[in-house]
Formats: C-alpha cells, sequence, structure tokens
C-alpha cells in the first residue's frame, strides 16, 4: 500500500548554506505535487526531513539534536518518517543508517529526486542514495517569497580547499546549459519574480566546461580578447562565461535585481565587474571570501591565491565600482596560524574596510587535509579571543560604511515587516543592506527611503514620499 493513501503533511528542518535552502525547497515543491501539505511544527507530520550541511561542526550538533528530537516523536507515533538529506548525509553515507537506525530513507544533495521515488514505493523499507546523478532541473521548487528566488547554475566544486568536504559531497563541477538557465529566469519573471540570486559552489566559475558558437555580447568583448567569434564549421566555439550570464540574466523583463553567491576570488574577473559597474539591475555587493591574510596560512588552505592577489582583486573591483559593499568569510585559528599570522588578518581587514564579514573558528571536518594536522591544532582558548578581536575590527568598520548610507534616498525592495517594530516595513538595498523604516507598500514592491540612522548591521530611514510622487 502506497505512503500517500491517505492525506499526510511534512516538515522539513534546513541547515547551512543559501544552496541547502534552495535544495529545501525543492523538496516542498516536489512532495507538494505528491499531496503532501506543509506542516508548521514537527510534531504534527507524518514525514520529517533534515536537509543538512557538513561546512561546520555546530551545524552537525544542531542536526544530531534535532534528530534525537524525531526519534522520540517516532517512538511516540511509529507511523511517523524521518528522512536525512544533505551534505552531511552524502558525507557519512556507510554509517548512517547503522549510527541513527529509526532514519528511513537517507539522500545526497544530488539525489532529491528519489525522495519521491522512495515514498510511492508500495513499501516503505529503510533506502539510501547518494549517486552524484547531477542536476535535476525538473523538480518543482516551493519558495519562501514570491518576488524572489535562487537558480543553481552549477553543482559541485573542483577545488580543493584543505578545510572543506564540499567537493566530496556535491561532487565534480559542473554547469547548466546556459539557454536552460535564461529560459527557468524568464519563467520565473513572468511569475513575478523580482530579484534572482544565482547560486553555485564557485558560481562565477560557470560556463568554463561550456562551449558555445554564440558570438560575446559586445560590452564583453574588450575582456576576451582570445575568445574569438567561431569562424569555421568545425570550430568547437568559445567557453560561456559568468559576466555573460549575468548579462543575460539582468536583460529578461521584469527582473530587478540580480544576485549571486559564493564567488572565489581567483575568479573575479574584470569582465564580471564591468558588468556590476554598468547594468543597474546586478546588485551592488560581492562577496569576496577571504579565509585569511597570511598567504603561507592560505598555501596550506590550498586557496590559489595568496594576500596581494587578493588585495589586488579588491582594488581592481573599487577602481570600477568605488560604492560597491563587500562582505567575505574568515577563519580564524586555522592549523598552524601563529599570532604574528593572525595579525596579518587584522591588516587586511583594515586595508579593505569590509561591509561585513562572516567569521568562524576552525573546526575539523573528517575527510579532509586540515583535519590530519592535528599537531598544528591552535588551542581554543587562542581562537576565542583571536575571534574577539576580529569581530571587534570587523564591526569597527561595518559601523564606518554604513554611514555613508546617512542622509542618501536608496531603493529598498521591501521583504516584510520589520522584526522589531510592527509599525514598520523590513527591506533590502541593492548593497544588501537591511533597512528598517516607515512608510507603505508591499513585499516585493521598490520603494525609495531616506536613511536616517545607520548600525554596523542595519539601516533606519523614511519613505521618501517627495521621491515616490516624482
Amino acid at each position: 500500500m502506497s505512503v500517500l493513501a491517505d492525506p499526510k503533511r511534512y516538515h522539513v528542518t534546513t541547515f547551512g548554506c543559501q544552496m541547502n535552502e534552495h535544495d529545501s525547497e525543492r523538496m516542498k515543491g516536489m512532495l507538494e505535487t505528491l499531496g503532501y501539505d506543509e506542516a508548521q511544527a514537527p510534531e504534527d507530520a507524518d514525514l520529517l526531513l533534515f536537509n543538512t550541511c557538513s561546512i561546520r561542526e555546530s551545524a552537525d550538533s544542531r542536526f544530531v539534536a534535532h534528530l534525537g528530537h524525531a526519534k522520540r516523536m517516532k517512538k511516540e507515533r511509529p507511523g511517523v518518517l524521518v528522512g536525512v538529506g544533505g551534505c552531511w548525509a552524502q558525507s557519512v553515507k556507510d554509517e548512517v543508517f547503522e549510527r541513527f537506525p529509526f532514519v528511513d530513507v537517507a539522500f545526497g544533495p544530488g539525489q532529491i529526486n528519489k525522495l519521491a521515488e522512495f515514498l510511492t514505493a508500495e513499501s516503505i523499507t529503510a533506502q539510501g542514495y547518494f549517486e552524484f546523478e547531477g542536476f535535476p532541473a525538473h523538480l518543482p521548487t516551493k519558495r519562501n517569497r514570491d518576488f524572489q528566488a535562487w537558480v543553481q547554475i552549477a553543482v559541485g566544486c573542483n577545488l580543493k580547499c584543505s578545510y572543506c568536504i564540499v567537493p566530496s559531497t556535491r561532487g565534480r563541477e559542473s554547469s547548466r546549459p546556459y539557454e536552460q538557465l535564461v529560459d527557468e529566469v524568464t519563467r520565473l519573471a513572468a511569475d513575478g519574480v523580482k530579484e534572482i540570486t544565482l547560486l553555485g559552489q564557485n558560481v562565477n566559475a560557470y560556463g568554463r566546461d561550456l562551449r558555445t558558437s554564440d558570438p560575446l555580447p559586445d560590452a564583453l568583448l574588450p575582456f576576451h580578447e582570445a575568445a574569438k567569434r567561431p569562424t569555421g564549421s568545425g570550430d568547437k566555439g568559445r567557453p560561456r562565461t559568468f559576466a555573460e550570464l549575468l548579462t543575460a540574466v539582468a536583460d529578461i523583463d521584469g527582473i530587478e535585481r540580480v544576485r549571486y553567491t559564493s564567488p572565489h576570488p581567483k575568479d573575479i574577473r574584470e569582465d564580471v565587474v564591468a558588468v556590476h559597474a554598468a547594468l543597474p539591475e546586478v546588485c551592488d555587493h560581492i562577496h569576496l571570501p577571504l579565509q585569511a591574510g597570511s598567504s603561507r596560512i592560505l598555501k596550506k588552505m590550498r586557496r590559489t591565491y595568496d594576500k596581494q592577489r587578493f588585495l589586488d582583486r579588491v582594488a581592481m573591483i573599487r577602481e570600477q565600482c568605488p560604492d560597491i559593499s563587500l562582505s567575505t568569510d574568515i577563519i580564524v585559528g586555522f592549523p598552524g596560524e601563529t599570532e604574528e599570522e593572525f595579525q596579518e588578518t587584522l591588516e587586511v581587514v583594515d586595508a579593505v574596510r569590509f561591509d561585513s564579514a562572516f567569521t568562524f573558528v576552525f573546526s575539523p571536518r573528517r575527510g579532509t587535509e586540515a583535519a590530519e594536522m592535528t599537531d598544528e591544532f591552535v588551542p581554543h582558548p587562542v581562537k576565542v579571543e583571536r575571534m574577539e578581536r576580529l569581530v571587534a575590527l570587523v564591526q569597527k568598520h561595518a559601523r564606518e560604511r554604513t554611514q555613508r548610507f546617512v542622509g542618501r534616498t536608496v531603493d529598498v525592495l521591501i521583504e516584510g515587516e520589520s522584526r522589531t517594530d510592527s509599525d514598520r516595513l523590513r527591506g533590502r538595498t541593492s548593497h544588501n543592506k537591511v533597512v528598517n523604516f516607515t512608510g507603505f507598500g508591499v513585499p516585493g514592491q521598490t520603494v525609495p527611503v531616506e536613511i536616517t540612522g545607520a548600525t554596523s548591521q542595519t539601516l533606519s530611514g523614511e519613505m521618501s514620499l517627495l521621491t515616490l510622487s516624482a
């Protein structure tokens, strides 16, 4: 008898990055085409799904706590199904059922579509699905917001950062066809989507594995002298580029904003920055992961750039886009990091003056090269003390950087009600700054807001009725 004989409800708990958030949206869309309804609380669900992350140890710990709660619910209601998907499931695929025998189905990031196969089987037996099969572009999606959408442009990663487990959980890098992506964004725009975020493990490496005979847009030709227009029938053409994908997406009717994450500093090129400078739809924000300021530590991390190359990238970006917001990722206490090398990280933060930063204390991930550097582990109290100094410096610069918006009128895409004051609205600028403001409008509407105040994290203001009427 099929599991769908009676009406069922599901609940999805998501850990980790935006890629996981997008994968969860596709899980929800697929489940609802099977007749499931979403439950607001796990206790009300017949199917409990956990979309897991393996980047940080803290995500693992939170997930295991949630899984313990699911075990208790399954004991009280034996008919409840428990599923575990995502990177953590892929990383422990050989032991997930042994460690957690109450789990009914487990699947990796490339096997979301197998969940439907499991649920519609004639009988339910524990199953694991962990083979890489590429991107399941056909899956439906249930978006959290009607006016915003994520679009995954590539899967996998060819880099081998010594601290990162992603290549073993998401496979080799593979770009989705250009025409397929343009068609998908066109459909999303027709459905009312105004803001697109392009997703990839190394998003700006997009297209290197694709070939086309299409000419490059004229605006991009100066940056690709080697990419000649094909002349012969036997010519295999040129690689696609991330810059031309950005250009094409920004040109689609109805799309007001284009974001992307996460890029790699080695692949931030002049053509991408030129697109930022030329096209107002491409947001005034670049996330540029530093990870460490010491060239020696960067080499141990296998980041493929050194401190000076990173600073050169920043200079190139700010030369063309002086007002752009830059955010970053930084790992504190990588194995072997000395106090002097940590000071180099602080020096880079001082030189760049990031608008914001995601900071992490190093935690070893099983199966990575860095996890084997046990004799070089930095003591935890030292990492914590360094983190405190780093956060203080990041926040100092963030406060200074946000002050440049005070007195300016900026376009804000309304996302909903302010989380701190129900009489105000909350939205986001092209610079990726959250704004709490007094005014009116509905989610998905872009309105002019005069900025009257700023903290290190948020802006505040009043809707500019004069600009709106004009």
